[in-house]
């Protein structure tokens, strides 16, 4: 039996960063991603966002991102960077493997797809976000006659043109959804809360403020914040043609129901109606941790999240969690690449060896 020193589940912003950290160890481990090719979850995003409406995407480790980027399409330009980045570095990344589970066997993780398994001795888990969607159930949302669509669906600002659109969330690409769609259809802003809005530069000292937020909920078992929902909300250039159409001052608390064609509140604000017709509904309300496969290693803590000692998972220290929390944004991502690179590490120097030791090269 081949055993490896680790598996990395993922190969977006946290999986390369972390195969990077674990390579320059000589750490003999394999990259297992369910896409078909390079990219993470950016190639799966819409044709219509461009680098110049991105967040910035942090530089991979020894990588700077190409200048001159804010034209091109994010799911083409950030696949192109992640692919040069694996070939360059010659990562030991598989595709598609799409893993359905994680289990202990005699002190050793088996990592197994619907096709083959693999043994290791540690885990980074980097799996994000991207394909467990978040879509709060209300009332009545399957009567509804229209269209309804998440973030992961959206098809560009086009698709909506002469329609009637609810937009749900508070965070980043709901705030750019509004921008897109208020100066070429009707649309109507919703959010469970009220929006918080950052004036000036998000400085890396700021982004480090905001990791360090979003890590002292998972060092306390907690289930994570994302890190966009505790920056606050901006508004750039090319959402100051919806800012002067008042599509942000307009908008609504959430509603309290969903009808065939349209959404109601139960007790409207002074002023407003109590239903608003709807054509579309655009969810873009988040979205929760990947983690399903992890399942048998029993990693939750009483209080419904992962807790963490850095990347560490507390209730198994085989177990290295990036994408996860603080590093489920490319803010965090690389440090904690390092941080689970350094926790296999440990773990293999302490812990005691399982089965045979194989010579410490790279595997694929």
């Amino acid at each position: 039996m081949d055993i490896l020193d680790a598996v990395v589940i993922g190969a977006g912003q946290a999986g390369l960063s972390s195969s990077y950290h674990l390579s320059r160890r000589g750490i003999r481990h394999v990259v297992l991603d369910a896409d078909d090719r390079a990219g993470g979850a950016w190639q799966h995003r819409w044709d219509a966002l461009t680098m110049h409406d991105v967040h910035r995407v942090a530089d991979l480790p020894r990588s700077e991102i190409p200048g001159d980027s804010g034209a091109e399409r994010a799911n083409r330009f950030v696949p192109a960077y992640f692919a040069a980045y694996e070939q360059r570095f010659d990562l030991p990344v598989v595709r598609p493997v799409t893993v359905t589970r994680v289990r202990d066997e005699g002190g050793l993780l088996v990592v197994e797809s619907s096709e083959r398994s693999w043994t290791a001795r540690t885990l980074v888990n980097a799996t994000g976000t991207w394909t467990r969607p978040f879509v709060p159930h209300y009332p009545g949302i399957e009567t509804f006659s229209g269209e309804q669509l998440h973030t992961v669906d959206y098809p560009g600002p086009d698709h909506f043109r002469g329609k009637r659109v609810v937009v749900v969330g508070g965070g980043a690409s709901a705030v750019q959804f509004v921008g897109a769609l208020a100066p070429i259809t009707e649309t109507v802003w919703v959010t469970r809360r009220e929006p918080v809005w950052r004036t000036g530069e998000f400085t890396p000292e700021i982004g480090r403020e905001v990791v360090a937020l979003v890590e002292e909920r998972v060092r306390q078992g907690l289930p994570p914040r994302s890190v966009v929902s505790v920056t606050g909300s901006v508004l750039r250039e090319q959402e100051r043609e919806a800012e002067r159409l008042g599509a942000y001052d307009a908008r609504r608390d959430m509603f309290s129901a969903i009808e065939p064609d349209g959404v109601r509140w139960a007790a409207p604000s002074p002023g407003r109606a109590a239903f608003e017709r709807a054509d579309v509904i655009l969810w873009a309300t988040g979205f929760r941790p990947a983690i399903e496969h992890l399942g048998p290693l029993r990693l939750r803590s009483p209080r419904g999240g992962i807790q963490l000692d850095g990347t560490t998972a507390v209730a198994d220290p085989r177990v290295q969690m990036v994408g996860y929390g603080p590093s489920a944004s490319t803010i965090g991502a690389n440090r904690a690449g390092r941080s689970a690179a350094r926790g296999v590490a440990d773990r293999l120097r302490t812990a005691a060896p399982a089965g045979p030791t194989p010579a410490s090269t790279p595997a694929r």
